[in-house]
């Protein structure tokens, strides 16, 4: 079994938790939940299973953690390119990408499978998971209503709806033959999202402001 070296005791912490994690996220993708063990993580890892219950207590545990660092490293993934994306409808078309290609390469059990092999402290502690990325979501939303791009709603209604779909439309096809038609469904999924929320766009496909709506005239007593 191949032993993971570090400079420092917090650098092999740190070095054999993230072999765990990428371990469990690979047998996840791989063979699924069901009947996956620490025995078989701990082999994948390169660690003995003893090491794996000094940072996990349980699958639970750990299957939660590993939902956890997906999300903060996606987040910052996200925002580097968020940064670079001035238009907010253009940022939208960015998270919706982002996440599109994140579920067709996560493969985390659904959220009733996950339910059933979590107790209810460690499902709850998987709504942090969805939080984070509903507020992401809600901001861009904001800042788009805010400038004119999309019509006032509710942003946490809107980010709702918008994951329910993309969890829904996601493409977990591996196939090679199936990439470009995972990039034009893509492509057509984004926009789809962007005017289904009431985004406009001119004639060479760039968000404009929409027409501003007259105000109400007040009913005469």
């Amino acid at each position: 079994m191949p032993r993971i070296t570090a400079p420092s005791n917090a650098a092999q912490r740190e070095r054999t938790q993230r072999a765990i994690l990428d371990a469990f996220g690979e047998l996840l993708y791989s063979n699924g939940l069901t009947d996956l063990t620490m025995t078989q993580v701990a082999k994948t890892a390169g660690v003995g299973r003893t090491a794996v219950y000094n940072y996990f207590a349980d699958m639970g545990e750990l299957l939660v953690a590993y939902a956890l660092d997906k999300t903060e490293r996606f987040v910052a993934d996200l925002n580097r390119e968020l940064a670079d994306t001035e238009n907010p409808v253009d940022q939208l078309g960015v998270y919706v990408r982002h996440q599109i290609e994140d579920l067709s390469r996560r493969h985390l059990p659904p959220g009733q499978a996950m339910r059933a092999v979590l107790s209810p402290e460690d499902f709850a502690k998987l709504g942090e998971h969805v939080q984070k990325l509903q507020t992401v979501l809600a901001g861009i939303l904001q800042r788009a209503m805010d400038e004119g791009y999309l019509p006032e709603g509710d942003t946490e209604e809107l980010s709702q709806l918008v994951h329910g779909s993309l969890a829904a439309t996601a493409d977990r096809s591996t196939s090679v033959a199936g990439t470009r038609t995972q990039k034009e469904r893509t492509r057509a999924t984004v926009r789809f999202i962007q005017r289904g929320l009431g985004a406009q766009f001119d004639e060479d496909s760039r968000p404009v402001r929409l027409p501003q709506q007259p105000p109400r005239l007040s009913a005469v007593s």
